[in-house]
């Protein structure tokens, strides 16, 4: 038997996550869930639903004003969640 490098957990579960098939969709629900860091506080109390579909962040904000302020922003939420996952997961966001 032929010896091998350890691995890291994370290295571990990665693997077992693309052997499943199910990479790509825990991503995504990673990508989701990282909206609440990449934004602060502030923004994600306002937060009311988010969700990703066919790489399009969907976001359900409850403050007018601060809609039009995140629309503004799309570019620069959209490459920090991106940078905060790792790999192109989000390709735009859509502010509801």
């Amino acid at each position: 038997m032929k010896r091998s490098e350890p691995k890291t957990v994370g290295q571990i579960f990665n693997e077992a996550m693309s052997r499943a098939g199910i990479g790509d969709v825990y991503d995504q629900q990673r990508a989701s869930y990282l909206w609440s860091e990449v934004v602060g506080p502030t923004v994600t109390r306002m937060t009311t639903r988010r969700y990703i579909a066919d790489g399009v962040l969907h976001v359900y904000i409850s403050s007018a004003s601060l809609k039009s302020e995140l629309s503004f922003l799309k570019d620069a939420l959209v490459a920090k969640i991106n940078n905060a996952v790792g790999k192109q997961v989000v390709s735009s966001i859509v502010i509801h």
